[in-house]
Formats: C-alpha cells, structure tokens, sequence
C-alpha cells in the first residue's frame, strides 16, 4: 500500500485555503494533517475539503487559536482528541488509519519568549505538555503498533536545525531543556524521524522562517519545528520524504511550510 502524509502549521486555515488548495492540487497526500487552523468545527470549510476529495475528517478547532484536523481521502478506522494539561486547547487529534497505523496530530504549545518556567507561563505550560503526552506514549506503547506522529512541535532540537545554533540556544524553540523534553517524548513512543532519517546532519533543514523578515529567502534565518516521526515496524516502508520549502513564497504564505513522507512504493 502507498500512503502519503503531509503536515502543515497552516496559520488559520479559512484565510489560506487556497494555499491548501493548491499543495493538494500540486502533490495529492492521501492524508493531511493542519495545525493552528484557528476555526471553531462549526466554521471549519469541511464542504471545500469533501470537493476536494477528503471524505474522511477529524476537526479539533476552537475560535481564534490553536486547532487541528486529520483530512483523509482513504478512512479512517477510529478516531479520537485528546486534552492536555487540564485544557481544551485543541492540540491533540488522532486517527487509526487503514493498515493499523495509529496517527497522531500534534500541536506543542509554542512557549512565549521567556525561557524560564518559574517566569513564564507559557513557557512552563510546554513543559508540562511535552511531560504529559511523553508519559502516555510510554504508557500505551505496544511494540507490534505502527504508529506516526507528526505536527508543529514547536521545536529545533539538532544544531542543524537551527541557522545559528550559538544565538538560539537561549531563545524558546532550541533551549536545552525543550531539546531534552522533545528527545524523551521521542523516545517514549519509540519514534524516528524519518526526515533526518532522509537527510541527515550537518545538513540543514528549515520549515519555519518568521514574518519578521524582510526577504526570509535571503536571510535564511530558519528553524526545524515541524516533524514527521514513525515507530520502527514502518521503517522499511519509508519511500520519500519532502519539505515542500517553496510554498514559503506562496501569496499570504503561512510561516511554516508542509513536511510531506511517502510510505510504499
């Protein structure tokens, strides 16, 4: 069976659908998956997605903030959402797809800007939240599940991953501490990172360049924030995997662009 997935930090979905519109007309994924989609379920554009040829959904949104959804043109067998940290911020959904494989869609909270758990909110919410979802992992685990988590987690945890990785080391996304909850979340779920899996370092690797930049192309001032992970029973299935950089120029560009794996031939 060929699978692709494709994974998306969108930046309100209703707002780029026609950015939507075209990665699906461009490169067709069987599944994919949005984070940030900014939509209560009620508002989310369900009508355009089953024009489109995605039958099967699983939408998490809430006004204004956060969301996600799981798109699917094959079904989808079982589906669920999880909350975390006694929140309903709509970060977590998940969905059995055919072949057994367990997908999760993740969004980590991004963490303010302050480093420092005991100062910062936010800062101290992501923590939790790696904390929290890491320890289920290790709970549900069973070694014969083929499983893929994907999403905008929000963190750079190799030097290549960053565009400097002296000047990031202190800045929320590449801190020490974030690389070592993201490394044990990694681990609780037996994952691999079938992109470096590809690609490995030194080679580096974006998939997040700010707004803030004049001409982000030029500066190239990037971080690695959006992965693709499979445990490793779907390892010699691995086919392809993309990030489709280029969408980064797209008019009303997201400032995240989609990371895409092809599994089977």
């Amino acid at each position: 069976m060929s699978l692709r997935v494709a994974t998306w930090n969108i930046n309100s979905v209703r707002l780029r659908l026609d950015n939507v519109r075209r990665l699906i007309a461009e490169w067709t994924p069987d599944v994919l998956c949005l984070q940030e989609t900014k939509s209560p379920n009620a508002l989310f554009p369900s009508e355009a997605f089953e024009t489109l040829g995605y039958r099967h959904r699983l939408v998490h949104g809430m006004k204004g903030y956060n969301g996600v959804a799981i798109l699917s043109r094959v079904p989808i067998e079982t589906s669920e959402t999880r909350n975390w940290c006694a929140r309903e911020d709509c970060r977590h959904a998940l969905a059995v797809l055919p072949g057994g494989i367990e997908l999760h869609n993740i969004y980590v909270p991004a963490g303010g800007d302050i480093p420092d758990a005991d100062t910062n909110p936010k800062f101290a919410h992501k923590l939790q939240f790696l904390d929290e979802v890491a320890a289920w992992f290790a709970a549900k685990r069973h070694d014969d599940r083929p499983m893929m988590a994907v999403g905008d987690l929000n963190i750079a945890p190799l030097e290549a991953d960053v565009w400097s990785h002296k000047q990031l080391l202190t800045v929320v996304s590449h801190t020490p501490v974030e690389v070592e909850r993201l490394g044990r979340l990694q681990q609780s779920g037996g994952f691999v990172d079938v992109v470096r899996y590809f690609v490995p370092p030194p080679e580096r690797l974006y998939t997040w360049w700010s707004y803030r930049a004049r001409d982000w192309a030029a500066s190239n001032r990037g971080r690695w924030l959006d992965h693709i992970w499979v445990t490793p029973g779907l390892i010699g299935e691995l086919a392809e995997a993309r990030v489709l950089r280029d969408s980064r120029s797209w008019p009303k560009a997201s400032d995240h662009v989609p990371v895409m794996l092809t599994i089977g031939s």
